[in-house]
């Protein structure tokens, strides 16, 4: 398989990406760009985007960037940086770029942006390699 054909092998089994009405726009090799909107039911108290939606969405980009080549990775660390509110009709994008890789671990980096192309947050995802592929899990 492909890593497009991968990715979306692993999206039919994620109910959860699913939910969020995450798009992929673009798969390559160990990179992603998707896109969600934003909803009513992704907003906290205070009217704005949720930092647990912000960060499943990073996490998804994490998940279909370092996974999509076939051999099987989970997050090992994360880490997200919030720089702006998300409000309810906003368009999110998550762009993720692999900047290290080793034998047993890989490092991605991951820029969520609006429809504006202004940051909301900055996710930095370590991966592990556990030696399988996706598609015998």
């Amino acid at each position: 398989m492909n890593p497009r054909q991968v990715a979306e092998y692993m999206f039919d089994q994620d109910y959860f990406s699913q939910w969020m009405n995450i798009k992929m726009i673009e798969i390559k090799e160990n990179y992603c760009l998707l896109e969600m909107p934003i909803k009513k039911e992704m907003l906290n108290g205070l009217k704005t985007v949720h930092g647990g939606v912000t960060f499943a969405f990073a996490d998804s980009a994490l998940a279909f960037s370092s996974n999509n080549s076939g051999d099987a990775a989970v997050a090992l660390n994360c880490i997200i940086n919030f720089t702006k509110a998300g409000k309810e009709g906003d368009i999110f994008k998550a762009e993720s770029i692999l900047v290290n890789d080793t034998r047993k671990t890989a490092v991605y980096d991951i820029k969520i942006t609006n429809q504006n192309e202004e940051l909301i947050a900055k996710f930095v995802g370590t991966v592990y390699k556990i030696g399988k592929k996706v598609t015998d899990l």
